[in-house]
């Protein structure tokens, strides 16, 4: 295969009925139109989403698939696929099927037209498909985030972005990061963008968070983002 300019990361986590339709959407959009590789990070899932990635392998070329020995979450399992990721930049998408990828190309789009200092580019739903206490949550979570960070972004929990490789491995690493990802990147003296995008209803499998235990994990992270971000220092560095 090619050296990729692209990966495409994609945590699962009992998506075993996902995993191939999202899989066949992403080869559809990204074939021919840009060179890529998928990087699938199974969570030690508890059903067979493993055997069904491994035996997709055979007829998608693309396709590399990582494993953890323990369940790790989301945040580690988007860090390990982008560790392992061979492209300069890194589109992810949750594994529930409810991104497009359809979106991949115009977060693309965006990049290329864009100033050289934006390294993400944050997906935004404007038209959540999800019930309305998790869009309640959501807002609540978003307006309480955005007063205390000031990152400027109406959606952080977005699955699909788009970032710079390099940039996003010179963050600092925690679990749950990748909800504060355009505030981790604006601490470290890149800049975000926010694009529209589409969102669409889980077909299969359940969500694996609940609003009350997110809305307590993120009480902390929020306090511990604001420590790093007045902690942080940035200059310019020249070599002499």
């Amino acid at each position: 295969m090619n050296q990729p300019i692209l990966s495409v990361v994609v945590p699962v986590f009992n998506e075993r009925d996902n995993v191939a339709p999202l899989l066949n959407e992403i080869t559809g959009v990204l074939r021919g139109r840009v060179a890529f590789e998928m990087v699938y990070v199974d969570d030690h899932s508890s059903d067979d989403t493993l055997q069904v990635l491994q035996s997709l392998k055979a007829t998608n070329p693309e396709l590399r698939v990582l494993h953890h020995v323990q369940q790790s979450g989301q945040s580690t399992a988007i860090r390990t696929g982008a560790k392992a990721a061979r492209a300069p930049w890194i589109a992810t998408l949750d594994g529930d099927g409810q991104n497009d990828p359809a979106d991949i190309p115009k977060l693309l789009a965006a990049r290329d037209t864009a100033d050289e200092k934006i390294k993400l580019f944050a997906g935004w739903r404007v038209n959540r498909k999800d019930s309305g206490s998790k869009r309640w949550a959501s807002k609540w979570a978003n307006g309480i985030r955005s007063r205390m960070l000031r990152d400027d972004t109406p959606d952080t929990g977005c699955g699909i972005k788009l970032f710079e490789r390099d940039a996003f491995m010179d963050l600092p690493y925690f679990d749950h990061m990748h909800r504060y990802l355009p505030a981790l990147m604006q601490r470290a003296g890149w800049k975000t963008v926010s694009v529209p995008v589409n969102h669409r209803h889980r077909t299969s499998g359940v969500s694996k968070y609940n609003n009350l235990g997110r809305a307590l994990v993120g009480i902390r992270d929020l306090r511990g983002v604001a420590w790093l971000i007045v902690r942080s220092k940035r200059t310019a560095v020249e070599e002499v």
